[in-house]
């Protein structure tokens, strides 16, 4: 007869099959992390090999060229820059204070609930339906106030894209400020709005710049809306104000790339380098952002 006591000791059988799967399912996650990350390398690592000689000063003075020791990439970066300043601008104070109101101030109703449906649903909508809307909407019908196939039309398309993106996430983040926070403001004598703008919006900065990152990082890379609404492929002029015609980096990347002389798909490539640093820098920016406001508060 074995001691009782041994028997305590011994692990259940079911214990150790289930600590087996959850090992195989850990390792299973880790490989292909690693797959996904060794892809990611070698695709970096070729971009890098086939662009970085190309990135001369010419590259960013320059407006594309049929010949590619001249051409650049000027006009494009500058259509980028204004369509991703005109989307902050846009998309950020909208989506913060329609996430604000279906927080703060909508009640709890079927109206409401219809309206939070539509925008998760609209989060998933493919982003070539939107190019249609933008082309219907804001170059045809407003015509007159948007200047047709300009960098405007592009923003306000682009900016309806992220909205989705922005309001969930700043949804999310007042969501998490505790209530305890609103209910010491209001036991104070503040006002819902006092509330909301010293206590809650500050709180829930941090999360909000982290959809908001997101939602940019989205909308530097998008293509098909663009071509759908009239961003021309070839231009050889620098935007200089909002209603004028534009390109943009993924699109010039795309017109260099379809091309078959090896010199322009090495154009392709460092064009490519050129949105993955401005990518970059923009997330860089928004995280240290969050990051300070989180220190403050």
């Amino acid at each position: 007869m074995s001691d009782p006591s041994e028997r305590l000791l011994t692990t259940p059988p079911g214990l150790v099959r289930r600590r087996r799967w959850g090992r195989a399912f850990e390792l299973v996650c880790l490989g292909t992390t690693v797959v996904g990350v060794v892809f990611l390398a070698i695709m970096l690592v070729d971009i890098l090999i086939d662009g970085a000689g190309w990135l001369t000063a010419t590259f960013f003075t320059e407006s594309p060229s049929r010949f590619p020791s001249r051409a650049g990439i000027k006009p494009a970066l500058a259509g980028t820059l204004w369509l991703m300043g005109l989307v902050a601008l846009i998309a950020f104070p909208l989506g913060v204070a329609a996430a604000v109101y279906l927080e703060e101030y909508a009640s709890r109703s079927w109206v409401q609930a219809v309206i939070q449906t539509n925008i998760a649903n609209l989060a998933g909508v493919p982003s070539i339906v939107y190019g249609i809307l933008g082309l219907a909407v804001f170059v045809r019908w407003m015509f007159v106030l948007t200047g047709g196939r300009s960098v405007l039309s592009g923003a306000l398309t682009i900016s309806l894209l992220v909205l989705p993106v922005i309001i969930i996430a700043g949804q999310e983040a007042i969501r998490a400020v505790p209530s305890s926070i609103r209910e010491a403001s209001y036991g104070l004598g503040a006002t819902r709005w006092q509330t909301v703008r010293h206590h809650v919006l500050p709180n829930a900065l941090p999360g909000i710049m982290t959809g908001t990152i997101l939602a940019l990082s989205r909308a530097i890379g998008e293509t098909a809306p663009l071509i759908m609404m009239g961003a021309l492929t070839f231009i050889a002029f620098v935007p200089d104000g909002p209603r004028d015609a534009f390109t943009v980096l993924p699109i010039q990347i795309f017109n260099w790339a379809s091309r078959p002389q090896d010199e322009f798909r090495n154009l392709a490539a460092a064009a490519i380098i050129v949105l993955l640093v401005l990518l970059l820098s923009m997330n860089a920016l928004a995280i240290w952002l969050r990051n300070k406001y989180r220190k403050e508060w």
